[in-house]
């Protein structure tokens, strides 16, 4: 399967740490708080190891597990340890009131992290469309962008090892849309749902 370091030690990574390991992946977990941690390796088992926050990460995929405005930092501040590493951004750059982005012109938190990342490294908008507890119980699609195709093709085997379905909704500009499509799933759940129990997905007509 995949070998995945996971930058961040809340919810998400809880989240998507215990599926990686569920479906036979390695998994190391980086924090800023060393001991957070090294307690949610602890609770997620399976082997699960502690990397040093800013040190080469030890898996060929990085999830950046963090809020948005902490992303594009922190893959400044990972620098070249990050080179040929695939990066995979889940963020949500949400404004103060939850319809809308906080981008002042057509980009997004992985477009960014790509101004910023070291030559080599592949950057994926992905996860970010999902409830987290959607993504522990249910099985949502996980729409990606990226322009790096084996990037992607790597990011797909991942997400097929959770036991989840990958779509490809193209380059990495797509990324914006996928940001605009998160906060689309908000005023759902405000709005026409009316709860969280639920994930964006798509309906294919029979052939």
């Amino acid at each position: 399967m995949s070998d995945i370091s996971i930058i961040g030690t809340g919810n998400m990574a809880r989240t998507i740490g215990a599926r990686a390991i569920a479906g036979g992946n390695t998994v190391e977990i980086m924090g800023r708080d060393r001991s957070k941690a090294a307690d949610l390796a602890k609770a997620l088992g399976g082997g699960t190891t502690t990397g040093e926050w800013g040190a080469a990460p030890a898996g060929d995929i990085v999830i950046l597990a963090l809020l948005y405005d902490g992303v594009v930092p922190a893959v400044a501040q990972y620098g070249d340890a990050l080179a040929g590493k695939v990066i995979v951004d889940i963020s949500n750059p949400f404004n103060a009131t939850f319809d809308g982005l906080v981008h002042r012109e057509e980009t997004s938190i992985a477009q960014e992290v790509a101004k910023v990342a070291p030559a080599g490294a592949g950057v994926v908008k992905a996860f970010n469309t999902i409830f987290r507890h959607v993504l522990e119980k249910g099985r949502p699609a996980v729409f990606l962008a990226g322009d790096d195709a084996q990037a992607k093709a790597s990011v797909e085997v991942f997400v097929k090892s959770l036991g989840l379905r990958p779509l490809d909704v193209g380059g990495l500009k797509m990324a914006h849309w996928l940001e605009g499509a998160g906060v689309v799933t908000v005023g759902l759940a405000n709005h026409g749902v009316g709860n969280l129990d639920f994930a964006l997905s798509i309906t294919e007509l029979p052939v």
